[in-house]
């Protein structure tokens, strides 16, 4: 037997929870080590001040849109891997993950280079203010030379785990990350660099994980990234878009409504921007948790369907559903009960650490609150994606950020002021859940 066919037996036999947990362990890894990563920048950061917290929350939104592309590619090949390798096509599998990829890398080497030539403009646009413009601009300097290599590494790390070898993408991106937070301290501090220096960690890092990665693919019978295999034609891409559409609507819209409140919080201060990009990074690892669970869910989803058992489909999403909500309960418990704490770990002791704690603990609660609901939509946005049903699939990934969550960043900072930018999100996550409620259930039914 090859290695597609026992990874097809594998899929559609053997227990679903076990089989999710298994695949689950190294993606959930692969989660909680970036996100934590991502929180070292901050954490190191911190300690040059307030101005400079805020650059890495300036620099977020161009992060949303590197991993927009890189989950548009990987996910949109990636769905159709799995779909295929579970209904025997291994030749169609290799010619889309080579697509996938390549155009990944293509795609981030255009954001570098339109980036530097643009570094004010795209600073500004951002939502840097002057007294944050210095550290913003060294700050995302490193970041853009290291994204082609960033969306090619999210790219890979997606094929491999819709085939089901994420222990592979587990070795990558935790290497990866554990070579990013080794460095941060050596380059801010000990070099002198500072803000420059946790952007070029980053770069370092992905870059070392992107080669691990690929050498993943060459293993365990994986499909190997092969150039001759590239594939540019229109039927390719849109059955990319199909499948990676959704990601790229719901990062895409990340970065949009992430500028959008970096330009409405620097009206009012940089502790305001500060405050809020340390809770984004916060509640960046609670998400981290349940999408690591569902990207192991995601690869027996794809296969089962492929193969007609819609059973498995089914009984896959309920533990992953279940499970989820319980985590983010108590999740969400822990943040309320120590959102004073939680934030004040990554105090500057500059004049503005009071208001970036003050503020910060009001957002943190606010947020915590609608965690749980967040599970519903997540798991039913994946494995619609999953199954190819792009269009309800976009729409929820869509809705969250583009429906709800900028109209009332508008609307509520007009009326409140901070406390309205503080409200929006929790707010937009609870009308998103009575959005994807009858649409989860609809389609559920469908499912025989």
């Amino acid at each position: 037997m090859d290695g597609a066919a026992a990874k097809l037996e594998k899929m559609t036999t053997q227990p679903v929870r076990t089989l999710i947990l298994q695949l689950a362990v190294p993606t959930t890894a692969i989660m909680l080590v970036s996100a934590l990563y991502n929180m070292a920048d901050t954490y190191f950061v911190s300690s040059l001040g307030t101005s400079a917290t805020g650059a890495v929350g300036i620099a977020l939104p161009l992060m949303a849109i590197i991993q927009a592309l890189g989950f548009f590619f990987g996910n949109g090949s990636g769905n159709y891997i799995s779909r295929a390798l579970g209904s025997g096509q291994s030749d169609m599998a290799e010619k889309m993950a080579a697509t996938g990829v390549i155009s990944a890398f293509i795609s981030g080497a255009a954001i570098a280079v339109l980036g530097i030539v643009f570094m004010g403009p795209l600073s500004r646009l951002l939502g840097a203010t002057p007294t944050i413009m210095p550290h913003a601009r060294r700050y995302l300097l490193y970041i853009l030379i290291g994204a082609p290599f960033m969306i090619s590494s999210i790219s890979l790390n997606n094929l491999l785990r819709f085939q089901g070898s994420a222990f592979f993408g587990m070795l990558g991106m935790v290497g990866g990350a554990a070579l990013n937070v080794a460095l941060d301290p050596l380059l801010i501090f000990a070099l002198k660099m500072g803000t420059a220096g946790a952007s070029l960690a980053t770069m370092i890092s992905q870059t070392a994980g992107f080669f691990i990665l690929l050498w993943g693919t060459t293993r365990a019978g994986n499909v190997r990234i092969r150039f001759r295999s590239f594939a540019p034609q229109l039927s390719t891409y849109l059955e990319i878009m199909r499948g990676g559409l959704p990601s790229l609507l719901r990062q895409g819209f990340v970065s949009v409504s992430s500028v959008l409140l970096n330009h409405l919080a620097g009206g009012y201060s940089d502790a305001v921007i500060a405050a809020i990009s340390i809770v984004n990074r916060i509640v960046l690892i609670a998400n981290s948790a349940i999408i690591g669970l569902g990207q192991g869910f995601q690869p027996v989803c794809g296969f089962n369907y492929g193969a007609g058992r819609y059973d498995r489909v089914k009984s896959g999403f309920w533990f992953c559903f279940l499970s989820s909500f319980a985590f983010l309960l108590a999740s969400a418990g822990i943040c309320f009960a120590f959102a004073p704490q939680i934030i004040g770990f990554f105090r500057s002791d500059d004049k503005d650490v009071a208001e970036v704690l003050r503020i910060g603990a009001y957002t943190l609660r606010a947020q915590s609150a609608a965690f749980p609901l967040m599970s519903w939509v997540v798991f039913h946005n994946m494995m619609l994606q999953t199954i190819g049903k792009a269009v309800p699939a976009s729409f929820l990934a869509f809705a969250r950020q583009g429906l709800f969550l900028m109209p009332l960043l508008y609307i509520m900072n007009s009326a409140l002021g901070v406390r309205g930018i503080q409200l929006a999100s929790p707010i937009a996550d609870v009308l998103t859940f009575i959005v994807a409620l009858p649409i989860g259930i609809y389609y559920l039914r469908k499912l025989k």
